[in-house]
């Protein structure tokens, strides 16, 4: 069943519907679809899929050649062509008015040990295809090549492609259609520990309990994600020691360069380096104050991928009793006493997502362009009476850069209601705020609702939402 993506689709039937030549690059991160996405949009469609591999340029141009002859010369399939001119040239010829499309994935694969074919590709959009109806996919999952590569202003291909996706992971509202039967908690959570990818969403059994999902995938030795994170480093890195040292640690909450190079003993050079690498994979992102951008010190680094959080927190722990056979037991002991915790800051992402989108609307009074996080320091009154500094931080803060006014929001992923103190420190915080961009609209998300206090509270800025609300 294929879920979700229609603006993608819509993207790729404009691209198709074009009359003349075409040119996408798709890109993203591994699991999240890419190929799945292409192959739903080609049905019904003429199309040269091809596929590459880590098999090097000979044998790569060997398998593609094949397709190419198997496709437009079934009965000499075993004529080698020996060159890629050979394999253009032959596309070239059996090109009509119907359109044609060559679908090249994992381009990386094959590009990184043939340094010519992306100019060949070039050569032949320039001289034999732009008059044609071919239309051209190149897709891959190394960010960095793609983006340096292929779309970078040195690239041989640039201002050939007429259009291009970079395909993320689910929101939390995409993810939900996977599972439509389950409640909004456990939707919320489905996505929390797949972190929105396609691949782990496709894995879930709707049908199943979410308990029973979690256990089965997790907590079993053949479960596909007992061992993914490790498979997916493996493909990514050479060495995957250190990248695994400073996952760990970021999983754990250390979220500075200095802080990370501490704990794994390596120099901040070589941790930075290394972190550059797993933000070009899509594992990590670099966080920023939303107000300070430009203040290196206020730099935090998060995993992006919260399946990787999840598996770093409890299946390590876990390996000894899994191995035994006993990882359903310890699922339910030790993990789902703790996956509320473990949802507070995949709550503040969804919450930020439902801000974000919302006030892009206009449903908070302003036109919202930027959603992000705040962290600092704020001066308050001990039970003394005396003003001392204490740490600080808001949750969601939404500003509208036109009217320079900014929306602030608190999230509670807890079993207990929100109460009057959580509305109180808001508040307070917004002060922090209010130095730049006028505080229009307060918000709070709970998931259990708010404490009998809020009935008479009478605030017009505030809004009360729930997990519920945000899923509507």
């Amino acid at each position: 069943m294929f879920v979700g993506r229609e603006r993608e689709l819509a993207a790729l039937e404009d691209f198709y519907n074009a009359s003349g030549f075409g040119m996408m690059i798709i890109y993203g991160r591994r699991r999240v679809g890419k190929s799945r996405l292409i192959m739903e949009f080609v049905k019904n469609k003429k199309t040269l899929f091809y596929t590459a591999t880590k098999v090097g340029k000979e044998r790569n141009l060997e398998l593609f050649s094949q397709q190419v002859v198997n496709l437009f010369l079934p009965e000499l399939s075993n004529v080698k062509l020996q060159m890629l001119e050979d394999v253009f040239d032959l596309i070239s010829q059996k090109l009509t008015d119907e359109k044609l499309i060559l679908v090249i994935d994992e381009l990386p694969y094959w590009a990184e040990k043939d340094e010519a074919l992306l100019s060949i590709i070039q050569k032949y959009i320039d001289t034999r295809w732009i008059d044609s109806n071919l239309k051209i996919i190149l897709c891959g999952s190394s960010l960095s090549f793609m983006e340096n590569k292929v779309l970078s202003e040195k690239s041989p291909v640039f201002g050939r492609r007429t259009s291009q996706i970079k395909l993320d992971a689910f929101d939390y509202l995409d993810a939900a259609k996977f599972v439509p039967g389950y409640s909004p908690r456990d939707k919320a959570i489905c996505y929390g520990i797949t972190g929105g990818v396609a691949k782990y969403l496709s894995l879930i059994d709707p049908k199943k309990s979410l308990d029973d999902n979690i256990a089965k995938l997790f907590f079993e030795t053949s479960g596909y994600l007992y061992d993914e994170t490790k498979n997916l480093l493996t493909q990514e890195f050479s060495d995957i020691t250190i990248v695994n040292n400073i996952i760990e640690q970021i999983a754990s909450g250390e979220n500075t360069v200095n802080g990370i190079a501490g704990k794994v003993g390596e120099k901040d050079p070589t941790v930075l380096y290394t972190l550059e690498k797993l933000i070009n994979v899509g594992l990590v992102e670099k966080k920023k104050c939303i107000t300070e951008e430009k203040n290196k010190k206020k730099t935090q680094y998060v995993l992006k991928d919260t399946m990787f959080k999840f598996w770093y927190e409890f299946i390590p722990k876990a390996t000894s009793v899994i191995e035994m056979g006993q990882g359903e037991l310890y699922y339910k002991k030790m993990v789902k006493p703790a996956l509320n915790s473990f949802m507070g800051p995949v709550f503040e992402t969804m919450c930020r997502h439902y801000t974000l989108s919302h006030g892009i609307e206009g449903d908070f009074d302003c036109f919202i362009t930027t959603v992000g996080t705040w962290w600092g320091t704020e001066r308050v009154l001990s039970e003394e009476g005396k003003s001392q500094t204490q740490s600080a931080d808001i949750d969601i803060v939404a500003l509208s850069e036109l009217e320079k006014k900014a929306v602030i929001g608190e999230c509670k992923f807890k079993n207990e209601k929100i109460d009057k103190a959580v509305y109180e420190t808001l508040r307070r915080r917004s002060a922090l705020i209010s130095g730049k961009y006028r505080v229009t609209r307060l918000l709070l998300f709970s998931l259990s609702g708010y404490s009998k206090w809020f009935s008479t509270l009478q605030d017009d800025v505030v809004e009360l939402l729930t997990l519920e609300s945000i899923y509507r």
